[in-house]
């Protein structure tokens, strides 16, 4: 059995539903901790069609591909097929963490659970709908193999918090066994720790079976998912120092007025871990505002570089004949890539795409010479304001530019380069 190689920490995902929100709007956001050296790339998928019978290479693993695949933008670790959160062109929005508990991790080459999140994204035009493809894929294929980009292994079950305009799903999962939890109002949040008690409204067919020829569960106290499944003390787990119980506060502190912008506040928070530094660190975040109102467009904000706190959360708009996101696509390297190599991660390319580059030297100014870096921070929150106040008035009143909106998140790109430049 493999090891890992890090402490079992990282990533943070939220969600907040009416009447925890501003307006009839469902806001979702996630912070995407991975190694510090990790390129993290936004990359968009148009809808697709395909033949019976075509497979489907995925990170590790091949698999049967569906007949119809829905447009994704997605935030990704630069070397994988899946991702660490996205959106389809239905308004769904996916985030995934890292969990551990009771049950061996298995190291054995099968879907990733950021595979698995991508396959939810393609194939599910609803939050419990994604759920479903993923469940039933996690039952076919399992999930397993390496999540970093090293020979050293780093491995684990993982937890996914899944929304819409309309509601949220929490699905955790230990092995092929899983549990999920709905939620249809206020706020929720989920991080490197199971976290479903009592409240389950789906769930493995074999779930409690297993947990009692484990010796987990003696069939006769009340079913708590978390407790069972792993060592958290559920009585705790709101007011224990943590970065579960820290996110859960500060949602909790806002309740009743969370706005996208209350959200990229709680992905920039550094005190209480959210925004993490050190070997694991924020290398990309996400924000989405889901109106209820199907007749106004999702939008979502997506950074592509590490640390949110110095970062542009830039605006992107489901519409047709998007702009490709060149310049925060990594480079590609075929079958050349060591990832699709046995042994694989023997070498490890220069992944960095433009975006990243500009933003790693800028970053290196706003830590030397601290007033040019200052005046570089004040420039780029500047611009992340016009563009979240451009987009709420397209909220506010419903009129969006097609034209404009296919360059949108691509055109923020370009001016977030200016400002580094």
């Amino acid at each position: 059995m493999a090891s890992r190689t890090t402490a079992p920490r990282s990533c943070d995902t939220f969600v907040a539903l009416p009447p925890a929100t501003v307006g009839s709007r469902v806001v979702f956001g996630k912070n995407s901790d991975r190694p510090s050296d990790e390129v993290q790339e936004v990359v968009y998928f148009p809808a697709a069609s395909h033949k019976a019978g075509d497979k489907l290479e995925c990170t590790y693993i091949e698999i049967e591909q569906a007949e119809k695949t829905y447009a994704v933008v997605l935030s990704r670790p630069s070397w994988i097929w899946g991702a660490e959160m996205g959106a389809n062109e239905h308004g769904v929005c996916i985030g995934n963490e890292a969990v551990w508990g009771r049950e061996e991790v298995c190291d054995k080459e099968a879907l990733l659970g950021m595979d698995l999140l991508r396959l939810g994204l393609e194939r599910a035009d609803t939050a419990e709908n994604a759920l479903t493809v993923m469940v039933d894929l996690l039952e076919k294929y399992g999930q397993g193999g390496n999540c970093m980009e090293s020979h050293m292994a780093f491995t684990y079950h993982n937890s996914f918090l899944i929304a819409d305009r309309k509601e949220a799903w929490v699905l955790e999962t230990s092995g092929k066994y899983w549990a999920a939890e709905k939620i249809e109002e206020g706020v929720r949040n989920i991080s490197n720790q199971l976290s479903i008690t009592t409240k389950i409204d789906r769930e493995h067919p074999e779930m409690r079976d297993y947990a009692k020829s484990k010796g987990w569960w003696d069939g006769e106290k009340e079913f708590d998912f978390a407790a069972i499944y792993s060592y958290v003390n559920t009585a705790r787990m709101t007011t224990s120092r943590g970065r579960y119980s820290e996110g859960y506060k500060l949602l909790n502190k806002h309740k009743g007025s969370i706005t996208s912008e209350t959200m990229m506040e709680i992905l920039r928070d550094k005190e209480s871990g959210i925004n993490m530094e050190g070997g694991f660190m924020t290398t990309g975040s996400m924000v989405s505002i889901l109106p209820q109102e199907p007749n106004f467009p999702c939008i979502h904000f997506f950074t592509g570089t590490p640390d949110p706190d110095r970062s542009v959360f830039k605006p992107f708009i489901f519409v047709p004949n998007i702009t490709q996101l060149l310049k925060t696509s990594s480079p590609t390297f075929g079958h050349d890539d060591p990832v699709k190599k046995k042994p694989r991660f023997l070498t490890k390319p220069d992944r960095r795409h433009e975006l990243y580059k500009q933003h790693e030297s800028a970053a290196v100014v706003m830590e030397t010479f601290k007033e040019k870096g200052k005046e570089m921070l004040e420039q780029i929150r500047k611009l992340e304001k016009e563009k979240i106040s451009k987009m709420e008035s397209i909220l506010q009143n419903g009129c969006l530019d097609v034209n404009q909106a296919v360059n949108l998140f691509s055109q923020c790109v370009e001016e977030e380069i200016n400002t580094y430049a």
